[in-house]
């Protein structure tokens, strides 16, 4: 394992900005695999250093392919992990929404600049990333629609779903667009939490890199192939379930849940007097793929999606 500093960027009132990679293998760049971009993703923390110190006791029993090189960037923004802000806590933008980054440009721009310059020429690139509403997903790969990434490769991680999503304009300033700009086969991969940890959703996540890998013959690592093959998504064919009023969030199903017609979803609370302002049930026959987390909702805010 070599580790080093990918970007370091001169702090004015605190240390330096270090961002940290860890390399593992020697040969062409095969496989990124990028953490947090953002302060309150503890579980993509998490999920990339289980990673780390499982290519650490790969390589020490030499099982990465020779001529393949793995690079792992726990977090692209210690500054916000250290405060759990969400965003650059200087002026609150998103390094997410940065690439590829200028590096004459406002800080987090430089940031992306800086990190996209070290893995743009990978072949495989893989970020564990947060939805921009709060809440726990079914775990599942996303693509893009457009671009460089393989349906038939996203389905090596042989996770429960692989979803394909519709590029929308903002897109464009994201990791994984960029990558796919540069020729890389770019995946997000989403575990149940964002600001807990799932310890049961980082195993599965770990195991999926490493069925991933082997299945490129990247690494050798033994598995048993899972009877259960990976059903596509399209996002435009989830059902949204939407709020008509504000107050309270009370969840009456959890993710992963199958529900009929009908079923009582949530009930949204008066905060101040503890009446049902409203409850949300069921439009159809599915499962529960996402429910929002926060205790508090706006109204029409889409709380729960539905496969």
């Amino acid at each position: 394992m070599k580790k080093r500093i990918i970007y370091e960027l001169k702090g004015l009132y605190r240390d330096n900005l270090r961002i940290t990679g860890y390399e593992f293998g020697k040969g062409k760049k095969s496989v990124c695999i990028v953490g947090t971009m953002r302060g309150n993703e503890v579980q993509q923390l998490y999920c990339c250093s289980l990673l780390v110190k499982k290519f650490k006791q790969l390589e020490s029993d030499g099982r990465i392919s020779p001529g393949h090189k793995i690079l792992i960037i726990p977090s692209c923004n210690p500054y916000s992990i250290n405060i759990q802000k969400r965003f650059w806590p200087i002026d609150n933008t998103d390094i997410n929404r940065m690439f590829p980054g200028y590096d004459l440009g406002e800080t987090t721009q430089r940031i992306a600049d800086g990190v996209f310059k070290e893995i743009m020429d990978y072949q495989y690139g893989i970020q564990f990333t947060s939805f921009y509403m709060p809440g726990e997903f079914m775990p599942h790969i996303r693509m893009m629609d457009e671009g460089y990434s393989k349906i038939e490769t996203a389905l090596k991680f042989e996770m429960p779903y692989v979803v394909i999503r519709k590029v929308r304009p903002y897109d464009t300033a994201t990791l994984n667009y960029n990558w796919q700009v540069w020729d890389t086969e770019a995946f997000s991969f989403y575990t149940t939490s964002t600001t807990t940890i799932d310890r049961n959703s980082a195993g599965q996540s770990v195991l999926s890199v490493m069925k991933f890998l082997s299945s490129l013959g990247i690494i050798k690592y033994n598995h048993s192939e899972s009877d259960k093959k990976s059903k596509v998504v399209y996002d435009t064919d989830m059902v949204s379930v939407q709020t008509a009023k504000s107050g309270i969030f009370e969840p009456l199903v959890k993710v992963g849940d199958s529900v009929r017609e009908g079923t009582p979803l949530a009930n949204i609370v008066h905060p101040y007097d503890g009446e049902i302002l409203e409850t949300l049930f069921a439009p159809t026959e599915a499962k529960v793929f996402f429910m929002h987390s926060d205790p508090l909702t706006y109204a029409n805010t889409s709380v729960v999606k539905l496969i």
